[in-house]
């Protein structure tokens, strides 16, 4: 295996708060990072411009599977290897109950499209690239509380999504082991992201604080440091578990 300072990393969503937060704490301990979001201007050219020569910023849409396979065999060719991905990419869209059928349907496209399949066809090509290189590679996928407790009732979709992303990292764990593939999920609850300002605007902070433990709701570092340490290579026999980051608002 690679030493955690040699490696090169693909960050999907990484103009978001939790996906730049990892992309800063990688490079700060050594590693290169391809940085990628729906598009390349604003937020991620901003990122890859802090961040300089340690960095590769691409876009592409993950609402096709065929685009997120494209995106990795581009990431791919900037420095000739990647040594992990951090499937963080998503979307949180209602899905209402008295919505017209065809709109509902739509939500549940995009958000499993995004959530799941972008993901998953992501971590197909990882794993073929990973029995291929010395040292292996490293899977962190991004799941959530909901996946455990469910969530709102206009996000069924999402939540099932993120089961889907807990069940799928179990399986590759499981069975791709032996071709030096480790994978690990990591389920935040909620975290002060620009994600999650839309709820902060109709409930106000206060509900989400008093929802957890600390009586303080997590930062984009904090779900970063996670990820950072399972990227390092030091988890090698947690490998399949999930990390939770929910500041036991929800304790399995």
């Amino acid at each position: 295996m690679n030493t955690h300072r040699e490696r090169v990393v693909l960050i999907t969503g990484a103009a978001g708060g939790i996906g730049a937060a990892t992309a800063r704490t990688l490079v700060a301990d050594g590693a290169s990072v391809v940085v990628h979001d729906l598009r390349r201007e604003g937020r991620l050219a901003e990122l890859a411009a802090e961040l300089g020569d340690a960095a590769h910023a691409l876009s592409a849409d993950l609402c096709d599977p065929a685009a997120a396979d494209a995106l990795w065999h581009e990431a791919l060719a900037w420095r000739g290897h990647i040594d992990v991905l951090v499937n963080n990419a998503g979307i949180y869209e209602a899905a209402r109950l008295d919505d017209e059928l065809a709109i509902w349907h739509a939500s549940w496209e995009r958000t499993l499209a995004i959530c799941l399949v972008a993901p998953a066809a992501l971590c197909r090509a990882a794993i073929s690239t990973f029995g291929e290189q010395p040292g292996g590679g490293i899977i962190v996928n991004l799941a959530s509380r909901a996946a455990w407790r469910g969530e709102d009732g206009d996000y069924w979709h999402y939540a099932a999504a993120k089961a889907g992303v807990v069940a799928m990292t179990k399986t590759i764990a499981r069975q791709y082991g032996r071709r030096g593939v480790t994978a690990f999920a990591v389920a935040p609850g909620f975290v002060d992201t620009p994600f999650n300002a839309p709820a902060v605007a109709e409930h106000g902070m206060e509900m989400f604080v008093n929802d957890t433990a600390l009586g303080e709701v997590a930062q984009p570092q904090d779900v970063a440091n996670v990820i950072a340490f399972l990227a390092s290579g030091k988890a090698r026999h947690a490998t399949g578990a999930t990390i939770d980051v929910n500041t036991a608002s929800y304790v399995r």
